[in-house]
């Protein structure tokens, strides 16, 4: 009975430590994405207003972002029933956001203001028990100008 008791009180714990964390994290993204809003990130290969460029330089981000035991309990429960898996999914969407915030901050000590032909590349590069997801890394990369004034 004991023993029940002590996993309930650290899985909650763990839960309420890994939540405050997560809405931390998500503040500070808010936070510098307001910040970072004028570089201005294109997925197209080609510039959508025909202007001059100045300079190019490939820049990047990259992150690992971590899960928490929680999470991972609560999808290995979830991949019984089938369906989404919601708890994984904020992990990737802080780790996408984390590196263009990464990225766009490399091209802003560069001084160029717009990235071009922006590609994503994810990798899971730790496995937990049975193959659960237990960090992922995100790298993002692009071909960053300054538009001409």
């Amino acid at each position: 009975m004991w023993d029940l008791l002590i996993i309930l009180v650290l899985l909650t714990l763990g839960y309420g430590f890994g939540s405050y964390r997560e809405k931390k994290h998500y503040q500070s993204i808010y936070e510098r994405e307001a910040e970072l809003k004028d570089i201005m990130v294109f997925e197209s290969r080609f510039c959508p207003q025909p202007q001059q460029h100045l300079g190019g330089e490939l820049v990047h981000g990259n992150v690992v972002i971590s899960t928490d035991y929680f999470k991972m309990l609560v999808a290995g429960l979830r991949k019984l029933v089938g369906g989404r898996l919601k708890t994984y999914e904020s992990l990737f969407d802080r780790g996408r956001r984390e590196a263009i915030l990464r990225m766009k901050l490399s091209a802003q000590e560069l001084g160029f203001d717009q990235i071009f032909n922006v590609r994503f590349e994810t990798s899971s590069i730790s496995k937990g028990a049975r193959n659960n997801i237990g960090s992922v890394e995100v790298y993002v990369y692009g071909s960053a100008v300054k538009a001409s004034e």
